[in-house]
């Protein structure tokens, strides 16, 4: 196929690429509530939706990884687990030192990490339980975050230091839940069209569900600050039953939907944005490298958020990002930081 990258499912990477440069929208755009009739205001789903897209494709690529939709077992298993193990610890180390440049956003590296971590346990389930546990999660879990996010551990400066080496911005107990549903989807065979069709039908019923019911009156009165309208909030990164529903189902319409898009003869014109997928690290890393950098530079402050949105460099990182890009994945293939990473963990685990 025309466009195609060797190796790689391109309906996966494109919604890889759809979730990276939509955490650069959230990121250096200053966005204004979501508004139906304003369409200026419509880039405002990436705030969110992009990190629980991004999420979930991490749980498909777990999945992929281990078997797709035949799981690996014995000695390959276990080399696996301990590649994701090696993989975990240099996501968080990246992470780490991403968040001591000072760039002022949420970097969900050590999310991530801890992410892979509770995902090694899960290898070897089918999808009908990986589908059951990730439903268990995302329905309890909301209901004890509240709690979880009043603990005394998160006050003070040492509090909020350990949120962001732990990546509690995206609270692990509660992301499972996407991670899970990303296994359960790449368990499924997302090379299947029937499972594409499934995929993006049931993500797309989950989020109108959640929808509708964050317009039904007696919900959208809830005080936010109190118990149960935490519990019910459907704001992004709320961590609230509705935002996780509706954002969780909005994750798998899209990858059902790329997954589909790609099948088609848009897949070769889709290219630039296939390839910024193949190496979503690579992009979220070098985005928040070059905002230290020019920040420093230009501002003298890498802090500065509302300075750096100023300079308005939204448009010329995405151009930037999908050109160098494009032109690593035709000439060298996989992208340099996935490169290394897979090298590190092939060493330490061989």
């Amino acid at each position: 196929m025309a466009g195609r990258i060797p190796g790689r499912i391109p309906g996966v990477d494109l919604a890889r690429g759809l979730a990276v440069l939509g955490m650069f929208a959230a990121h250096l755009l200053t966005i204004a509530p979501f508004d139906p009739a304003d369409p200026a205001t419509w880039i405002d789903v990436a705030n969110g939706r992009s990190s629980i897209l991004f999420a979930t494709l991490a749980g498909v690529s777990i999945a992929l990884v281990t078997g797709g939709a035949r799981p690996i077992d014995g000695a390959a298993l276990s080399t696996a687990r301990r590649r994701l193990v090696v993989r975990a610890i240099l996501l968080w180390v990246i992470g780490a030192l991403l968040i001591s440049t000072g760039v002022p956003v949420y970097v969900i590296l050590p999310a991530y990490a801890l992410l892979f971590l509770i995902a090694l346990p899960l290898l070897r389930l089918s999808a009908r339980m990986l589908w059951i546990i990730a439903a268990v999660i995302a329905l309890v879990v909301p209901w004890l975050l509240p709690w979880l996010n009043a603990l005394p551990v998160w006050e003070g400066e040492t509090g909020g230091d350990l949120a962001l080496i732990l990546g509690w911005h995206y609270p692990f107990p509660l992301w499972s839940a996407f991670v899970v549903a990303g296994m359960a989807a790449g368990r499924a065979d997302l090379r299947s069209r029937r499972t594409a069709w499934l995929l993006t039908a049931g993500g797309l019923v989950a989020a109108i569900a959640a929808a509708a019911a964050s317009a039904v009156p007696a919900l959208a009165a809830l005080d936010p600050r109190s118990i149960l309208g935490q519990v019910l909030a459907d704001d992004a990164h709320s961590g609230g039953l509705l935002e996780v529903i509706g954002s969780g189902g909005g994750a798998l319409a899209t990858i059902g939907a790329c997954v589909l898009l790609c099948r088609t003869r848009a897949n070769g014109v889709l290219l630039p944005l296939r390839a910024v997928g193949s190496m979503p690290l690579t992009a979220y890393v070098g985005q928040l490298v070059a905002w230290a950098l020019i920040a420093a530079a230009v501002l003298g402050d890498t802090g500065d958020l509302l300075g750096f949105r100023a300079l308005q460099p939204f448009w010329p990182f995405v151009l930037v990002t999908l050109a160098a890009c494009t032109a690593w994945a035709l000439l060298l293939g996989r992208g340099p930081l996935e490169r290394l990473l897979g090298w590190v963990a092939r060493r330490v685990a061989p």
